[in-house]
């Protein structure tokens, strides 16, 4: 049966929030069957949950924020759900200090890291599958997202930044999920962005703690950054890693295609949102044994940290 996934215990980090600029403590935190991934607000008295829910995804300019019904937030959740998604991990709490997740290097690898040195265990619970069976498609202007049956998980991504540090204005990559190709391929990809925005976000109050130990920076003509690219197509993959991230906001793992040109957070949302009300679109599924799933995770015997 491929079971459901939580962590072996709990493990703490700290870091700055990207957006904030405050330090923030962070836990995460072994979780029961079914109950999937729940911020809890302890910087709160008492303290808060916020479930991950499609619908409380309120605001997603600059990063995926959760509100709950009483207006309590949490910023900042892509990398590291893209991370939860990339490992299998069904159930987690996730304790913050603050408002925001910390941005750690602008990847989702040290999230991958703290989960591989902690371990995961199976809960003997069947995992459950969002199977897409029909297409779903959002679109924004010339920007659009989609859903298609597939068997397994595909993600494909354009973007189109005119930039001199790219090779073309247009770079188009896809995946093919399983959590080795994740780690080795998606995981390590940084957010990025252009210095010549800075002040205006820094304006409204975004972008706080960005730096270059936790951004890409673009100036009008190359990277920034001293230490370069991870990966020759770095801005791209950040996308993928954004839109698992996203998409796991359905609230299990995805069998389909999504593809994706010039999407961001909001666009990502109103296509889950899209899947989940049009109940024709997809199905429950469950498998018997790890192998018979069409997406591979790795078994936990093996995601453990060198």
């Amino acid at each position: 049966m491929a079971q459901q996934r939580t962590i072996r215990q709990p493990i703490r980090a700290s870091g700055i929030g990207l957006h904030s600029g405050r330090k923030v403590f962070m836990s995460l935190l072994p979780a029961p069957p079914d109950s999937g991934i729940v911020f809890r607000r302890t910087d709160l008295t008492p303290a808060v949950n916020v479930p991950t829910r499609a619908d409380w995804l309120r605001e997603a300019t600059m990063c995926s924020t959760l509100v709950n019904e009483d207006n309590v937030k949490v910023m900042t959740i892509e990398h590291l759900m893209s991370a939860l998604a990339g490992l299998g991990v069904d159930n987690c709490l996730v304790e913050l200090s603050s408002p925001e997740v910390p941005i750690m290097d602008g990847s989702s690898a040290p999230f991958v890291f703290l989960l591989q040195s902690v371990g995961l265990r199976e809960q003997g619970v069947p995992k459950r599958f969002i199977k897409i069976r029909q297409p779903v498609h959002v679109q924004d202007g010339d920007k659009w997202a989609r859903f298609e049956p597939y068997d397994g998980f595909r993600l494909a991504f354009t973007i189109d930044f005119p930039h001199p540090a790219l090779r073309s204005s247009q770079q188009s990559t896809s995946v093919e999920f399983s959590t080795t190709q994740y780690i080795r391929e998606v995981a390590r990809a940084r957010t990025f962005g252009f210095m010549r925005e800075l002040d205006q976000l820094r304006a409204h109050n975004l972008g706080l703690g960005a730096s270059l130990d936790n951004v890409v920076a673009l100036d009008d003509f190359r990277v920034v950054n001293p230490d370069g690219l991870r990966y020759d197509d770095e801005f791209v993959r950040h996308k993928i890693l954004d839109a698992i991230g996203d998409l796991y906001l359905l609230g299990h793992h995805v069998i389909g295609a999504y593809s994706a040109f010039k999407s961001g957070h909001a666009l990502n949302n109103q296509l889950v949102r899209a899947v989940l009300a049009d109940r024709k679109a997809w199905e429950w599924v469950s498998f018997d044994t790890e192998q018979g799933s069409p997406v591979h995770f790795e078994p936990v015997s093996r995601l453990a940290a060198a």
